[in-house]
């Protein structure tokens, strides 16, 4: 077993060529995704990501705290993306069944099909955006590095707070 180096070495050049690689991948690939989304289908990535949790959960329905959290959006963000999607017609605001207190997103079939023409143009961007550039790499250890990164840190805990370093 390797031992971890202090937190506060410098990085060595292959590791600051990695960080420097991901940091731009980060901020570059999202926006990508998001114009071919736009330009191919005129969905958003969130509003692409809602429907496909949607479609995913059982029943085509999510708690709105649980869509919230697998599309990495604020609770606030997703009660107003939804309203949008929904004065579309592309999802349902209904109480939950359980509880009556909650409320659920529910895919509609007019949101299922256009998550359906969606898919191909975010296939095709996820292709030669991401997976294209990956082709050499194990794909599985690839996987489990980088959710590794986010695991248990959906949400940053020092949000809009910022500090000086000293």
């Amino acid at each position: 077993m390797t031992k971890l180096p202090d937190r506060s070495t410098p990085l060595d050049a292959d590791e600051e060529a990695a960080w420097r690689a991901f940091a731009r991948a980060v901020l570059v690939v999202p926006r990508v995704l998001e114009a071919d989304l736009l330009a191919g289908c005129g969905l958003s990535m969130v509003e692409y990501i809602v429907l496909v949790n949607l479609s995913e959960a059982p029943g085509r329905a999510l708690r709105m705290n649980e869509l919230a959290a697998g599309s990495v959006l604020s609770t606030s963000g997703t009660t107003r993306l939804v309203e949008r999607m929904a004065r579309q017609g592309l999802v349902e605001r209904r109480p939950a069944e359980t509880d009556g207190r909650g409320l659920m997103a529910v895919l509609t079939e007019a949101g299922l099909r256009r998550l359906e023409e969606a898919y191909p143009h975010a296939l095709a961007s996820v292709r030669s955006n991401v997976m294209d550039h990956l082709a050499d790499l194990d794909l599985a250890a690839f996987a489990r590095a980088v959710g590794s990164f986010a695991a248990d840190r959906e949400q940053p805990t020092a949000r809009g707070r910022r500090r000086t370093c000293q």
